[in-house]
């Protein structure tokens, strides 16, 4: 069983021919057939990437293809217009792999998802995968098992760690969801929670959150309240100074919240074994949850 996304996922590209957006199609495609259905690069209507068709516009798709999925690999200056397209024209998913996209360009899209029937991953995240049907993203497809744990994080190199440990371990994963570092995003930690305690085949979750904002206390009191599978996690930025951003521009302490040892101490009293180090997540999990 998956979440958001799955073998029969029907996917476009916008900026299919771009460096990085053709690169990450070719290797999504190569991932188990990802269903890559179109490309979108307005100017290019009528060529082609690689037997792929390319659109100027999504409209224009939607009259020959169903579309379930979006990947966006737009420069950061135009990303905003291009996710407003894609909310326009009603895609179920959303998935943004730009990175550097101006905030006030996010506030809008913000306010445009509220009122959508769109969900949205991203944006600077690693995308989503569900492991041996399809991947949407950057992640390394090989590192990934098919399995029964959910894992959703801030960091996607702190999620290729995770997922390494993990299928070494052979606790393999249902879905891998990276949510971004921004300060304004798409789907939140508590809601991917959601999605993994409704699904009946996900067995376990790990969550892989950073300093900075509220987002893992909304899901640990989530947790406390609502889920019984195991949970594992891992709080990043342990060692980081008060007011220093690190890293991902929403890992920032400030106002007295969002510090690495608030969060570690706020999520184990809601009943998740936290893992004190990126080495030891994997371990952390295995301690808690015994596949059946």
């Amino acid at each position: 069983m998956s979440v958001l996304l799955n073998s029969k996922t029907k996917i476009i590209v916008q900026g299919i021919t771009g460096n990085q957006g053709s690169l990450h199609a070719r290797l999504c495609k190569a991932y188990y057939q990802t269903n890559i259905v179109a490309g979108i690069t307005p100017g290019k209507g009528g060529s082609d990437f690689e037997g792929t068709p390319v659109y100027n516009f999504i409209e224009d798709a939607k009259k020959e293809h169903e579309i379930d999925c979006s990947m966006i690999f737009v420069p950061a200056a135009f990303c905003a217009d291009a996710i407003l397209e894609a909310i326009e024209t009603e895609i179920p998913l959303i998935v943004v792999i730009t990175e550097g996209i101006p905030i006030l360009d996010m506030a809008k899209v913000n306010m445009a998802l509220s009122g959508s029937s769109s969900k949205m991953i991203g944006p600077n995240c690693p995308g989503i995968i569900t492991p041996g049907q399809a991947k949407v993203g950057i992640m390394p497809g090989e590192i990934h098992s098919p399995g029964k744990v959910g894992v959703v994080s801030r960091s996607g190199t702190l999620t290729y760690e995770a997922v390494d440990q993990l299928t070494h371990l052979k606790l393999g994963q249902s879905t891998c969801i990276g949510i971004g570092g921004d300060p304004i995003h798409g789907l939140n930690f508590q809601q991917c929670v959601e999605l993994f305690n409704q699904d009946p085949q996900t067995e376990a979750i790990v969550l892989i959150g950073e300093i900075g904002g509220v987002e893992e206390e909304e899901a640990g009191e989530y947790i406390k309240n609502h889920v019984k599978k195991p949970v594992a996690g891992f709080i990043a930025g342990q060692t980081a100074p008060k007011g220093r951003r690190m890293g991902h521009a929403g890992a920032i302490i400030s106002g007295g919240k969002g510090g690495a040892k608030e969060k570690i101490e706020f999520l184990e009293s809601c009943g998740l074994a936290m893992s004190e180090s990126p080495a030891t997540i994997g371990q952390t999990l295995q301690k808690i949850y015994h596949p059946k």
